[in-house]
């Protein structure tokens, strides 16, 4: 059901600008061992890649400040969730350069699980710019992890989304391209559903027509 999304932002960050707007990135996982992360591409061409906290506000685009603040450029992550390289829920994955916060998640033995979308500290505010204050929520989670956690978090993680306010995510100069974004995915979705259900009925024709 995400990818109609996925694909209209593509589209939108391309028109914007020029250059991949599909976004990778070595990443940490599970016992450090690194992997290549996908994201939709948030922020100009050319800019040199960092932790997100650290870089200037103008190496954004505009479409990629709202993908950020709807949390639509995460989306292709689901590439990583379905390779086995990340759960849903879980700490953040870390770039190999942020060497203060891999000393503190080594430590507290966050490492041991697989890093995920969203996580206990995100829905809590908690970013890279705090590596111990974050290392420590990572191990809070570590140690409580559950499904019912995990559901929590998604919740949580969606309810920062959508609730007024919420990273000015929904401000009114968001608003008419939320509307516009939504009316797109809904005729997208709409499209192919019915060339699905024509297929379908083509298929069902031809098996239909077949001489026994």
């Amino acid at each position: 059901m995400f990818w109609p999304v996925i694909l209209v932002a593509l589209l939108a960050v391309r028109l914007e600008t020029p250059g991949a707007a599909l976004f990778k990135q070595v990443r940490l996982g599970r016992n450090q061992k690194p992997f290549v992360l996908y994201k939709i591409r948030s922020m100009h061409t050319g800019v040199k890649t960092d932790a997100t906290h650290t870089m200037p506000a103008s190496a954004t685009t505009r479409t990629g400040l709202f993908l950020r603040r709807t949390k639509i450029d995460e989306l292709p992550q689901l590439i990583n969730v379905l390779l086995g390289q990340t759960s849903l829920v879980g700490p953040r994955p870390c770039l190999p350069m942020q060497s203060e916060l891999i000393a503190a998640r080594s430590r507290r033995g966050v490492f041991r699980v697989r890093p995920g979308v969203t996580g206990l500290a995100q829905v809590h505010d908690i970013d890279m710019s705090d590596p111990e204050r974050l290392s420590a929520v990572d191990q809070e989670y570590v140690t409580r992890a559950t499904t019912a956690l995990d559901l929590q978090i998604i919740v949580a993680t969606s309810d920062q989304i959508t609730r007024p306010g919420a990273g000015r995510a929904t401000g009114a100069r968001d608003r008419p391209v939320m509307a516009m974004l939504i009316n797109i995915f809904s005729a997208f979705a709409h499209c192919s559903a019915h060339l699905v259900i024509q297929g379908l009925d083509q298929i069902f024709q031809r098996v239909c027509d077949r001489p026994s």
